[in-house]
């Protein structure tokens, strides 16, 4: 199957039995996480930290497990990541990859702050007056990059207020440095290494494990970028959403619930 018919396809669940068979025959997996909204559900705010007792539970007892790794890959900043998983002997990233903690530690950042930031400070306030007034909008701010969510606003004002920032960044993302994010009611601006896919393949280019099957799993088109690298390296994408879509997925899972099922009893699968 090529990509464009892969991308094509229906999305099956992951029991379906292609995927256990897949797991029993793996020495070993490295497990790369999306956070919100594939190991817990959306948080009311992008700025709201409150972590999940029932995720560290399960990340600390799959990370106690000799064959498998875990990597946490965020589109938070890695401050709210920290925070979020308070643990040790995972890999964490920020901001799509930008940040990164190792599971040994010493955290580093993939680029010069200095080469994003005074860019971004002259859009800010240019976002922070369109927003100026309006319900439903909020403006994230996360360093690195600059994001505005539109989930509760209504959806004609969301396209133009949308349209509007983008039309204000347009210099930056013109530039061989930034590149935008969209989604559903959704705009950010960030380095072009805010990228979860550059972003996997970095960190196994850097720390590839042998005969490991890697498994990335997420909910979004930020997700998306990183399937292909796993794809390439053998590995499963794994999407989670409520209904099929349109995607390079290996299979589905409805929900974060469903997700965190799926890795309790991931062991059992393992030989």
């Amino acid at each position: 199957m090529n990509p464009e018919e892969q991308e094509l396809a229906a999305v099956p669940h992951c029991s379906a039995e292609h995927i256990v068979s897949k797991l029993r025959q793996a020495e070993r997996v490295w497990l790369f996480l999306d956070y919100d909204g594939t190991l817990a559900d959306f948080a009311p705010t992008p700025d709201y930290v409150a972590p999940s007792p029932e995720v560290l539970e399960l990340l600390d007892k799959l990370k106690q497990q000799k064959n498998i790794r875990v990597a946490v890959v965020s589109g938070r900043r890695l401050e709210h990541v920290r925070a979020l998983l308070p643990l040790d002997g995972i890999l964490l990233t920020g901001t799509y990859g930008v940040e990164i903690l190792p599971a040994s530690g010493g955290q580093f950042n993939r680029l010069d702050y200095e080469t994003i930031r005074p860019t971004l400070e002259k859009i800010k306030p240019q976002w922070e007056s369109l927003l100026s007034g309006r319900q439903g909008f909020f403006l994230e701010d996360k360093g690195w990059s600059l994001a505005i969510h539109a989930k509760d606003a209504p959806d004609d004002e969301a396209e133009q207020v949308l349209s509007r920032a983008l039309e204000v960044a347009e210099d930056a993302f013109k530039s061989s440095i930034f590149r935008i994010l969209g989604g559903h009611k959704f705009l950010e601006i960030g380095p072009r290494l805010a990228n979860k896919g550059k972003a996997v393949k970095y960190i196994l280019e850097k720390e590839a494990w042998e005969d490991a099957l890697y498994i990335y799993i997420g909910d979004d088109d930020k997700d998306e970028e990183a399937f292909e690298i796993i794809q390439e390296r053998g590995g499963l994408a794994m999407m989670v959403a409520p209904e099929s879509r349109i995607s390079r997925a290996d299979c589905r899972l409805d929900s974060p619930r469903q997700v965190r099922k799926w890795l309790k009893d991931l062991p059992a699968y393992l030989k």
